[in-house]
């Protein structure tokens, strides 16, 4: 087992060193300003608070201006990188399959009047209505995602919409290029499953599945609960006259009514959401019309059909009122075991939003405050390249713990971070200080309590005779013989 262990962190460190090689040969200007501000980012302790900070780490050997410097005038070749990054091994699901998860965050910018292409960015508060419209950069990410307990994602793609983008469009645009790197570097061959994308409400997961429908993928993506779909159209009866139906009945969300029998119900017992239960209907489809997305097309517009999922656990944590969570997909003829695996890996979808809380909490990615919108395009490639060399290098390193806690497992940690995950050092970082990670052995020390009280000046007793009276003011009782007298 040992020997196994062994091998497996010399292919990381391999996979790391390639990959690190290769991030160093994307930046053909402001190389080395650009390369140690990436450093800098993995090997400082604790969250990143301001990024002018980073340039008082030891990894970072250039002043605050070089670190400004590479960020306003370096530049990154893109599309090499995604390259790189599509060709590291991914992770897979449970049954092989790639799963990739597609999500837009956004940098908000609201005090930066002067940033270029801001757009109005949807950003959710804690209560029902208290959603709002914030200016800032949008960025939509594409990421592999993992199975297991962990919430480690595989960053593939990150891009900013512009003022004039579709969302529909640039998302399939995105999808279309990374799918087809994926082909490119082989880590997808004819005769396996389709490549599995899961989306969220957000997105049109019906004209995705148009637009992508000659690549090997299948679309999943939730819907909202007051959506009408409708059936399949019925056969046509002999000798009906007239243009055969299209749409069969309504099938309306939130009617029960318009329900008919389901073709497939499983139920699934979880630790945390109790009994889980799967409802699956097939051949469901939108009835599309020639407005919003539509407007432009030419011809007779589709029939999208796919199958329809609800899923209903029994509880949820906090003694919240579980809703269900429709869910649809571009495939028909599913199976019990397939629909059971579409809803677990849209559940997995929210590793995503684990990721993004690293990347703003920890990494510091929306921290600075970048004026131009290319500047902050690098940064978010710099925070992309050191997040996936922390996903590479999570088996190479080891939790740093206190004293006072309690050691952890071989090859797990306390959470993602660059304090707890620190990297191999650099070949050229041999000077530097390195981080002390061993507690030192108390020091023998001579006790100092006094046996026998110093010596000095003893303390004054109290006087107990009487005070003097002062020679001009007769005594109280010679007052009173005065007085007396005088009556």
């Amino acid at each position: 087992m040992s020997v196994l262990n062994e091998a497996a962190r010399v292919e990381s460190l391999t996979v790391l060193s390639r990959f690190r090689t290769g991030f160093y040969d994307c930046l053909s200007a402001r190389a080395d300003a650009l390369f140690e501000l990436a450093e800098a980012l993995l090997c400082t302790d604790g969250p990143v608070k301001t990024l002018v900070d980073l340039a008082l780490a030891p990894e970072h050997r250039r002043g605050h201006g070089a670190l400004y410097d590479g960020l306003n005038s370096g530049r990154i070749e893109v599309a090499r990188l995604r390259r790189s990054l599509s060709a590291l091994p991914l992770p897979r699901a449970a049954d092989g399959r790639i799963v990739l998860a597609v999500d837009v965050s956004p940098w908000l910018r609201s005090d930066a009047p002067t940033s270029a292409e801001r757009l109005f960015c949807h950003v959710y508060g804690r209560a029902k209505s208290a959603s709002q419209f914030i200016p800032g950069w949008p960025y939509s990410f594409v990421a592999a995602l993992e199975s297991g307990r962990t919430s480690w994602t595989a960053m593939l793609d990150a891009i900013r919409s512009g003022p004039e983008d579709d969302a529909t469009a640039v998302t399939a645009t995105q999808l279309r290029e990374v799918v087809q790197r994926l082909l490119d570097a082989g880590q997808w061959r004819p005769g396996e499953a389709d490549i599995l994308i899961v989306a969220d409400a957000g997105y049109d997961v019906t004209r995705l599945a148009f637009l992508l429908e000659d690549l090997p993928v299948e679309l999943l993506g939730r819907i909202r609960s007051d959506r009408v779909l409708q059936l399949p159209a019925p056969p046509r009866l002999p000798g009906t006259n007239g243009r055969p139906a299209k749409h069969g009945g309504p099938f309306a969300l939130g009617d029960a009514t318009t329900w008919p029998s389901p073709h497939i119900v499983t139920t699934t017992e979880t630790t945390r959401y109790g009994t889980a239960t799967a409802t699956c209907w097939d051949r469901l489809h939108p009835r599309l019309t020639h407005r919003a997305a539509w407007l432009d097309h030419q011809g007779e517009l589709p029939i999208l059909e796919g199958s329809l999922i609800r899923l209903q656990v029994e509880r949820l944590p906090g003694n919240n009122e579980p809703k269900p969570v429709w869910l649809w997909s571009s495939h028909t003829g599913l199976t019990a075991d397939q629909v059971d695996r579409l809803w677990q890996a849209f559940l997995r979808r929210f590793d995503l939003e684990h990721t993004f809380w690293l990347f703003k909490q920890t990494l510091g990615w929306t921290t600075p405050k970048i004026r131009a919108p290319e500047a902050a395009d690098r940064w978010t490639w710099l925070i992309t390249v050191a997040h996936t060399q922390l996903r590479l290098a999570r088996h190479l390193a080891e939790d740093l713990r206190r004293p006072w806690e309690r050691p952890a497992a071989p090859g797990r940690l306390t959470h993602p971070c660059p304090g707890a995950a620190r990297l191999p050092e650099h070949p050229r970082e041999d000077h530097l200080p390195r981080r002390c990670t061993q507690t030192r052995k108390a020091r023998p020390r001579t006790t100092t309590r006094l046996h026998e009280p110093p010596t000095g000046t003893p303390l004054r007793r109290r006087q107990n005779h009487q005070a003097r009276n002062h020679p001009r003011c007769p005594a109280r009782t010679d007052r009173l013989k005065i007085n007396l007298e005088g009556v």
